[in-house]
């Protein structure tokens, strides 16, 4: 994952005294993956982050399962689903299992005086319309439209967005999401054929100091439950950090594609990892160059994965009367591929301008209620011939 970086002041040495000027101490605070074993920052607070003046009942927050086991072609319309001012309730679950949820949401405010952290998961959230500020006790990391926006589990966010309409995508995942590991080297460096590199992630910027007591709401998310927490002191009064995890935004639009003479694998648009499922970025690139080439897709088994594409921005070639903002369920068991048609219109092609982002999951996918209400019902007829 992304590699050390500092902000703010730190001690020379890690676990020692670290003085105010005032004499009296900061807090010292190990945030850490996997427990001790994984990457990890330390952070040094104005307060302890332990002053907890109140807790509020909890909110159930499962996913209401509309259908368990799914074996049938689906589609289904993101851009249908309703505004809402308020982000938590704008977050919509679309599709789940154990190890991954998929997330639509439309907010139209921004976070204002409160705060979320997830707890259960680490959170990818795709900026498909919208941009604004992630604010966190790193700093401030501003966000775009196609950005991945990637916030470790345990990180205490809010988001203030710039304009009113937005849409994201967003990805909860029950284990760390990584970098594909073939993507790096012995001493975790992205290597020379990886289709992004270090230069390409943006990291928090402007570290700001909040030194305020009072009651600062955080909604704290796990085991699919909302726990609203009331802290004594801002969540965000570090004075300085250092580490290896910290949120970042890596664009869709800095992603270079693989091509080859013909038709290249999805493992070649891989983005992330995780345990059970992985992603992938489909960008603007240059068919393949093989004079006989078939630039289409051929049909092909999910013998082992759902696959789930979001679609973002152009045409997609494989696919028929595609919206922006929709997604397509293709599940394990069932063949799929080009719509009638595609294949003999992408011969002779030269390039595609297709912007989509895909879920590739080991383990079926569960549809929700909020699912079928934005359901193409008959998208499973759609690769008939006409």
């Amino acid at each position: 994952m992304p590699h050390y970086q500092v902000r703010g002041q730190i001690p020379a040495k890690r676990h020692t005294v670290f003085r105010k000027p005032d004499e009296s101490l900061y807090a010292e605070e190990l945030v850490s993956s996997e427990g001790f074993s994984d990457i990890y920052s330390i952070i040094y607070h104005e307060f302890p982050p332990t002053q907890v003046i109140g807790i509020d009942l909890p909110i159930e927050a499962s996913p209401e399962i509309a259908i368990d086991k799914n074996m049938q072609h689906r589609s289904f319309k993101g851009f249908d689903l309703p505004e809402e001012d308020d982000y938590l309730k704008s977050r919509q679950v679309i599709l789940f299992n154990q190890d991954v949820q998929i997330i639509l949401a439309a907010p139209k405010k921004s976070m204002g005086d409160w705060f979320f952290k997830n707890a259960q998961a680490d959170e990818m959230i795709f900026v498909h319309k919208g941009s604004g500020i992630l604010d966190t006790i790193y700093g401030e990391l501003p966000f775009h439209e196609g950005d991945h926006v990637i916030i470790p589990r345990g990180t205490i966010y809010q988001l203030t967005f710039a304009h009113e309409h937005n849409r994201l995508f967003i990805v909860e995942s029950m284990s760390p999401l990584n970098f594909p590991k073939r993507y790096l080297n012995k001493s975790g460096q992205l290597l020379e054929h990886s289709p992004f590199h270090e230069r390409d992630i943006r990291t928090p910027e402007k570290l700001v100091t909040h030194h305020q007591t009072g009651d600062f709401k955080v909604i704290i998310k796990q085991q699919q439950t909302l726990f609203p927490y009331h802290y004594k002191t801002h969540p965000f009064d570090a004075i300085g950090w250092d580490g290896c995890l910290y949120p970042f935004a890596l664009s869709i639009h800095d992603f270079e594609p693989i091509t080859g003479r013909i038709h290249q694998p999805p493992p070649v648009h891989q983005t992330f990892e995780a345990n059970g499922f992985v992603m992938c970025a489909f960008v603007p690139r240059l068919y393949d160059y093989h004079p006989q080439s078939v630039p289409a897709p051929y049909h092909h088994s999910n013998i082992d994965s759902d696959e789930v594409l979001y679609y973002v921005a152009g045409d997609f070639m494989s696919r028929n009367d595609i919206e922006h903002g929709q997604i397509t369920l293709h599940p394990m068991g069932i063949t799929h591929g080009p719509h009638p048609g595609a294949i003999e219109r992408s011969i002779g092609k030269k390039s595609t301008d297709e912007l989509a982002v895909m879920v590739d999951t080991f383990k079926p996918l569960k549809l929700t209620k909020t699912a079928l209400n934005l359901e193409v019902s008959e998208y499973y007829l759609s690769w008939l011939h006409e």
